[in-house]
């Protein structure tokens, strides 16, 4: 397998290490992904390398901050120095314009209180609003009709000495971004956390195949989603958003993300009192919590034959066990008044369960439970899901950072990007098989606890470090005896999103060798439905697992 070479972040000893940064991703884009640019992109990245150090540098410096407008004032850099003949640079490639209309209320936003004062004096002295805050005089500037339409920032303010530049190649930068790390929540600063050691990522052999997109299609179709989202975050009607919604592409990681857009359209539009849309939005999306909410809206609105259907729709052929178990409330609600047939009796496991009473505090009941259940022989630790996901990882360390086609493609990834898509544990089988293997022959306990000291500080998912400490995990693998792991393991790998929360809060040590799980509740609190299915699951497979319910005392 062809291997390619991984991209490193510049040292920050040397004052364009943020520029020598964007050189490595706009490079790395341009030899993996160049296919997917257009001719007008690559001339701007063109233009952007052939320019002089420092206007490369500010360039650079302004895709980074917020916003695509700056004032020259505020662009002074000790590397770069004086701002206003480096600016000329990138506006005479086209990279930077110096006359965008803006809108009055971006205006404000770009000047100080002191300096709207000076621009709009005599608007302001004639409406009798000059000892008025910024935010009278802004939301005054906004409802005038002569200030309605968007005015260069020399027109609004024709006396001032300072200039404005605005970007004109950000949608470009972004979707080098995008490209580069397959999603924008990353950005620029990972290179920088990882020079300075607060980020480690374990190295994964990147091959031709590792990259995000493969169609420039792809591209397109995450920004539009991305927007819409932004545009649902901001308030916007998410019947409007709904009808924005673009169709879907075979691409199985863009279409969920696109079923999750429209589960939240769906809620959004639930919570606005929007019935159908939100109905029409659920019916329409794959995402595992849809079927659900659609059911127990109709159900709300009366449409009991409809709800109980899509209840026995989901009992035929649930999605997973959170679907499972929600269909089967609804049907128990609803056979009756719709004369369906009666539903075979359930019998949930028994909950064992304690009682504390302690005095009222501050501190998370969690830990203070565990200092009362705790004693000299029977040492307690607050693991929550950091337990078990933690070890599923260093037991299967190998098996999640295997260089698969598409589960890597940067040097900032701190897990393969399907650790929680369906299909993981099936692209990888024969590799967590061996994995697996080891609680059978007894080479379990050396490899976890090796791998630890190994591993030690670099980013995992599935890893709370400080919440494991070698003493603990020593203790864990001489208590809990392999076959309890196996099924633990193997029931988180059925389903790591839905599974890998939910997992008792302590775990408390016995005299005898033996250990047993803690739920631990506060007063008004009560188990949640992955919770109860995992003390379920700790009871059919003889796992002691209990719940404590903390009371204050009077």
């Amino acid at each position: 397998m062809a291997t390619v070479k991984r991209p490193a972040p510049a040292s920050l000893a040397d004052p364009y290490y943020y520029l020598v940064n964007a050189r490595t991703l706009v490079g790395w884009v341009l030899e993996h992904h160049g296919d997917l640019l257009l001719d007008g992109e690559k001339a701007q990245l063109a233009a952007w390398l052939g320019a002089g150090r420092e206007a490369r540098a500010l360039l650079v410096r302004m895709v980074m901050r917020k916003g695509e407008h700056f004032r020259l004032s505020r662009l002074r850099y000790p590397e770069i120095g004086a701002p206003a003949p480096v600016a000329e640079e990138l506006v005479s490639l086209g990279l930077v314009q110096s006359r965008t209309p803006i809108p009055v209320e971006e205006l404000t936003d770009l000047l100080t209180l002191a300096e709207l004062n000076r621009c709009f004096a005599g608007a302001f002295a004639e409406a009798g609003l000059v000892r008025a805050n910024k935010g009278v005089k802004r939301d005054w500037l906004r409802a005038r009709p002569e200030y309605a339409t968007p005015r260069p920032f020399a027109d609004w303010w024709p006396a001032s000495q300072d200039r404005l530049l605005s970007l004109a190649c950000m949608p470009l930068f972004e979707r080098l971004r995008l490209m580069f790390f397959g999603n924008l929540h990353q950005d620029w600063s990972e290179f920088v956390l990882t020079e300075l050691g607060s980020q480690r990522y374990e190295s994964v052999a990147f091959t031709p195949e590792s990259r995000a997109f493969h169609h420039r299609a792809e591209v397109d179709h995450y920004l539009v989603l991305h927007r819409l989202r932004e545009r649902l975050e901001q308030g916007e009607a998410p019947a409007t958003l709904l009808e924005a919604l673009p169709a879907p592409l075979d691409n199985d990681w863009l279409a969920a993300r696109r079923a999750k857009l429209m589960y939240q359209l769906a809620r959004a539009a639930e919570k606005a009192g929007d019935g159908d849309t939100a109905l029409r939005a659920y019916r329409h999306s794959d995402d595992r919590e849809a079927r659900v909410r659609q059911a127990r809206l109709l159900e709300r609105r009366g449409d009991h034959g409809d709800a109980f259907a899509l209840a026995q729709a989901g009992l035929a052929q649930p999605r997973d066990e959170a679907e499972l178990q929600g269909m089967t409330r609804l049907y128990r609600r609803l056979y009756k008044k719709v004369g369906g047939p009666a539903p075979a009796p359930v019998t949930e496991a028994p909950v064992v369960t304690r009682t504390l009473t302690l005095p009222a505090s501050e501190e998370r009941v969690e830990r203070l439970a565990a200092k009362a259940l705790a004693g000299p022989d029977t040492p307690v630790y607050y693991v929550e899901n950091q337990l078990f996901n933690g070890l599923l990882a260093l037991l299967c360390w190998e098996a999640l950072y295997a260089p698969l086609p598409g589960a890597f493609f940067h040097p900032f990834h701190a897990g393969p990007v399907d650790l929680y898509r369906p299909g993981f544990a099936e692209r990888r089988q024969d590799l967590l098989a061996a994995c697996l293997a080891r609680l059978e022959n007894g080479s379990y306990r050396p490899a976890i606890l090796a791998r630890y000291r190994q591993k030690l500080g670099i980013s995992c998912p599935l890893l709370a470090w400080p919440a494991l400490s070698e003493p603990l995990l020593a203790r864990v693998l001489s208590c809990i005896p392999p076959a309890h792991l196996k099924a633990i393991f193997t029931r988180l790998l059925s389903d790591l999103r839905g599974h890998g929360s939910g997992l008792p809060d302590l775990i408390r040590f016995l005299p005898d060798g033996g250990y047993e799980l803690v739920e631990v509740k506060g007063p008004g609190d009560r188990l949640q439905d992955n919770q109860r299915r995992w003390l379920a699951f700790f009871h059919q497979q003889g796992i002691a697992a209990s719940v404590c319910q903390v009371r204050w005392s009077p």
